[in-house]
């Protein structure tokens, strides 16, 4: 059965980006951000889900919907509600988690990876107030035994 959170999730390539916080953190914004890019810094990123995701562990893999009554819908601000293409089902692949208490400049592995549903995932944990998009890109593209 899954389970509903309050997050936002973005397909960028083959594997979804979670995107977790309270209320007002930028989640919406995050998503949007990573869905204009699409073509430039990525080939491709599609919306899952904004506001409610639905969450489930299957296959050893954590699945991400979006709330059916929210499909296809996104919040970006000064405009409102709007309606983007969108994916019914992503696999999970990144977690990122924004005004985060744990946050770090040079995060240990206990920050850089969270499990959730049974399932182990990588994790970015970003402070309050900071921006989070070069930093998800730069996890997207850079492989972990790059330093």
């Amino acid at each position: 059965m899954p389970s509903t959170i309050h997050a936002s999730a973005v397909l960028v390539g083959a594997r979804a980006v979670l995107i977790r916080g309270p209320s007002g953190s930028g989640k919406s914004r995050l998503a949007f951000d990573l869905i204009s890019a699409a073509g430039g810094p990525m080939r491709f990123a599609r919306l899952v889900a904004d506001d409610r995701a639905e969450l489930e562990a299957a296959g050893g893999r954590l699945l991400v919907r979006p709330a059916p009554a929210l499909a296809g819908l996104i919040e970006v601000c000064g405009l409102g509600i709007r309606r983007l293409p969108y994916e019914p089902v992503a696999v999970i692949g990144l977690v990122v988690d924004l005004a985060a208490a744990d946050a770090q400049r040079l995060p240990g592995p206990e920050q850089a990876r969270i499990t959730i549903e049974g399932i182990p995932l990588a994790r970015i944990a970003v402070a309050p107030g900071e921006a989070a998009f070069a930093r998800v890109i730069a996890a997207l593209h850079m492989p972990e035994s790059a330093v």
